[in-house]
């Protein structure tokens, strides 16, 4: 078998999704995924782009401007059209998924070089755009608690996560990435693309918008539940609407050596996890459980987690499950904030974690030996990534 490293990673910001608040309101998907793949060949220019085997690209909700994006933006790029692609859907995961099936075509032998990537803009494609359920599905499932919101209350309660809790997790998130942000450490992977101020002024946007350095605890505890007024979910405890872009450039082990290439991460298994869609929020439990059990790796053997802030009440239930942290502050879960700050960019979400691991094991954590990269999505899919360095 053989290996698969991460050569680079890059992110655009993430931005509000508003048509009159988003600094990237009047910037289309598939630039912005265009950006990170300019950036991934100017940055490591030993890559021919003729090279690529193939483009693979997430997206939860493949419809209008996102048709086959995947597609689509690389030849708006200006790409080789010899390059073949595939977009692909497993809704949040979808970043994680188009990663994962580069990386094991490398491992089997079908490509040397392959680009892994992630967007979704949910201002000019919202949530469930066109979409048109299967009647049979809510034979089995009450439909009023398919829709996000409403899975994320059911698992507040479900898991008994108070609201208290939710809120020291949100609060921490925003702190981190303040904090990370105004170190710089977002640098290295955000790639700049131009945008609007609120009052339309065009500027290049290198910072995520929605991160707040001015969070209050006090403040949050006189919001209004926002899916469930008996509830505990807030706007504060659930990722925001979002726009953004991230592409990683994965090899074959000995192609990156031959080209003079530097690494530090390497693809070490991934893992699908089902789970019922009105708790899908705890589907990383069952994705990370069966990661582990295959490489014979516990909890502990684990020195980064990376998992998707979808909602404070389900990540946070499921690090409890799976015996990571029982509260924020954590020591080692999303070191740099997670997506209540950095917002949620749907099919983006899965590279971006994928590519911000691999940023803080290069750096804060350079001498860990194993991070993993997690996240629920929508009607029960999960997904879970395990990755090594290459010096351990």
């Amino acid at each position: 078998m053989k290996e698969c490293v991460i050569v680079d990673g890059v992110r655009t910001a993430n931005t509000r999704a508003h048509a009159e608040k988003g600094w990237f309101r009047n910037v289309r998907p598939e630039t912005l995924l265009v950006a990170c793949y300019k950036a991934l060949f100017e940055r490591n220019p030993q890559v021919d782009p003729e090279e690529v085997e193939a483009v693979l690209c997430g997206c939860a909700n493949i419809t209008g401007m996102q048709n086959d994006i995947g597609r689509l933006a690389w030849l708006a790029g200006g790409f080789p059209e010899s390059v073949a692609s595939n977009t692909i859907t497993q809704q949040c995961p979808s970043g994680m998924s188009a990663f994962e099936h580069a990386a094991r075509a490398i491992m089997c032998g079908e490509g040397d070089i392959f680009v892994a990537s992630g967007v979704e803009d949910m201002q000019k494609v919202p949530m469930a755009m066109n979409m048109d359920f299967p009647p049979a599905l809510f034979q089995k499932y009450n439909p009023a608690e398919i829709p996000m919101g409403a899975t994320a209350e059911k698992v507040a309660k479900a898991y008994k996560i108070s609201r208290v809790d939710q809120e020291t997790m949100a609060f921490w998130s925003n702190k981190k990435a303040f904090e990370a942000t105004k170190a710089g450490k977002f640098a290295g992977e955000i790639v700049p693309v131009q945008g609007e101020k609120e009052d339309g002024t065009p500027f290049m946007v290198t910072e995520d918008q929605w991160i707040r350095g001015d969070i209050s605890m006090e403040k949050m505890a006189t919001m209004n539940p926002a899916f469930d007024m008996a509830g505990t979910v807030t706007a504060a405890t659930s990722s925001p609407l979002t726009a953004g872009a991230a592409a990683l450039l994965l090899m074959e082990r000995s192609k990156a050596d031959k080209l003079g290439l530097s690494y530090h991460l390497k693809y070490v298994h991934g893992a699908f996890g089902g789970y019922d869609p009105t708790l899908m929020g705890m589907t990383p439990v069952p994705a990370s459980r069966k990661l582990l059990a295959r490489t014979g790796l516990g909890v502990k053997d684990i020195d980064v987690w990376e998992i998707n802030e979808a909602f404070a009440s389900q990540s946070l239930a499921c690090l409890r499950e799976l015996g990571i942290a029982q509260n924020a502050p954590f020591e080692n879960v999303n070191v740099w904030g997670g997506a209540l700050a950095l917002g949620h960019p749907l099919g983006q979400s899965g590279a971006r974690l994928i590519v911000t691991l691999n940023s803080i094991m290069k750096t804060d954590y350079k001498d860990a030996t194993y991070g993993v990269a997690t996240l629920c999505g929508a009607f029960g899919n999960g997904n879970a990534a395990l990755f090594k360095n290459v010096n351990k």
